[in-house]
């Protein structure tokens, strides 16, 4: 995996209300992104609650092929990526900066979305809509943390 990093960091106190951006932002396993409106409100919910992550490069594409424009945060996703696949890390640890996180699942984009946007954002975006995953150790994430895949742990030799 190549080594991609965040290019932007978006949370909002309401669930249908606008996102703003943040320069950083404290993550805790099991509860999700200080100051959002998701942090905590999860627990005991199925995996994948934690932090959402989004490619600029699909924001990208999206514009390129729709002539939509989502601006900053409109994806409704936490942290915004760019230089990482993000499917590739679905089932694997990594660090976004000094956070571990492991990846639960794809993202779709869904209807909520596009009643908070604008038509065309559900198709647009239908196969790269980001991904799900939990904390697993917390810390804080800084816009230009690197994101890289955690390197498998090879098993103790027998001495």
């Amino acid at each position: 995996m190549s080594e991609g990093s965040v290019e932007g960091i978006f949370i909002g106190p309401e669930h249908s209300g606008p996102l703003h951006e943040v320069p950083e932002v404290e993550a805790t396993p099991g509860k999700g992104l200080a100051g959002d409106r998701h942090f905590a409100d999860h627990a005991g919910e199925e995996p994948g609650r934690d932090i959402t992550l989004i490619e600029a490069e699909s924001l990208e594409r999206l514009t390129d092929e729709t002539g939509i424009v989502l601006g900053p945060g409109e994806s409704r996703r936490q942290i915004t990526t760019r230089g990482v696949r993000l499917l590739e890390l679905v089932g694997k640890r990594f660090h976004v900066g000094e956070v571990e996180c492991l990846g639960i699942e794809d993202n779709p984009s869904c209807s909520h979305l596009q009643k908070l946007t604008q038509p065309g954002v559900l198709r647009g975006l239908a196969r790269s809509g980001g991904i799900r995953a939990d904390i697993v150790s917390g810390g804080t994430i800084r816009t230009g943390d690197a994101i890289r895949e955690v390197p498998d742990r090879a098993p103790a030799e027998a001495t």
